[in-house]
């Protein structure tokens, strides 16, 4: 079981769930679990579908992925890569209609064409990118426009998760620090735009939540400055994933739905500790 955990990145799925319920509240519709269900079975087929791809890879750089290390064959993992994508496909259609589906489509062939073709290209970030900002707007219906800046700020945010993530074998380049801190910093910026129709209450909670992704997720980057070893970069990719959980909090809590936000950030301490036990990255 551990090592399909690992290869799905279970814990990480703990970041998936508000990307819809952001996209809902920035476009001020209820919030529907079914798509959160939706996106974190995409999310799983991803991770399973990247382990696939980079099996030969990974047998070099790190035998110790559950593919390399004999415990799951690389046909399993495709087989379950496909299975969830057709999972979350069909639960997009279900809880979603038609537009759910069809974004749910987009999303999923942004996941597939990433992992075969597109990661180990300079195109690879903003493919990534791409399929969060699809994520956000399957939770937003029809109200995309409303959703816009909310998306692209998550957008941003794992536009720079990916690019740290191509330094965690070898070490950050100091280009690479720069990029990724600029992408946090750009991710903050949407984020106050995205939640500045609210009332004073909600802005300043909204605030309060930014800042607290920028604690998170930007001093785990700016510690890379002084050591940018590929441990330290894995440390920062790690935290930089859960520092997404705040971000969506505060598009949530920024609309006052505060028992939504606080549920959002109850999942942080335990992705900490799950992150801890399970491999993330």
């Amino acid at each position: 079981m551990r090592a399909w955990l690992e290869l799905v990145r279970a814990p990480a799925a703990l970041s998936v769930p508000g990307d819809t319920l952001a996209g809902a509240a920035a476009a001020g519709r209820a919030a529907r679990p079914g798509l959160a269900a939706a996106s974190v079975l995409l999310y799983w087929a991803g991770m399973a579908l990247n382990d696939w791809s980079d099996r030969e890879l990974d047998a070099v750089e790190r035998p110790e992925r559950p593919i390399p290390s004999g415990r799951i064959s690389p046909a399993g993992a495709l087989g379950v890569a496909v299975a969830l994508t057709g999972a979350g496909v069909a639960a997009a259609g279900i809880f979603g209609g038609r537009r759910g589906l069809a974004l749910a489509g987009l999303l999923a062939g942004s996941v597939w064409a990433y992992d075969i073709k597109l990661k180990h290209t300079p195109a690879g970030p903003a493919a990534m990118a791409a399929c969060r900002v699809f994520d956000v707007l399957l939770g937003a219906g029809p109200a995309t426009r409303a959703a816009a800046p909310m998306a692209l700020a998550v957008g941003a945010h794992t536009y720079g998760i990916t690019l740290l993530g191509t330094a965690e074998v070898d070490g950050a380049e100091p280009s690479t620090i720069v990029g990724a801190m600029a992408a946090t910093g750009a991710t903050a910026a949407l984020a106050a735009v995205a939640c500045r129709s609210g009332g004073t209450v909600e802005r300043l909670g909204a605030a309060g939540l930014i800042a607290g992704y920028l604690a998170t997720a930007g001093r785990a980057q700016v510690a890379l400055c002084t050591d940018p070893d590929p441990q330290h970069v894995r440390q920062a990719v790690r935290m930089s994933i859960l520092g997404l959980i705040p971000l969506q909090a505060a598009a949530v809590a920024g609309r006052g739905r505060l028992a939504q936000a606080a549920a959002l950030l109850a999942a942080l301490p335990a992705g900490r500790w799950l992150s801890a036990k399970v491999a993330t990255s």
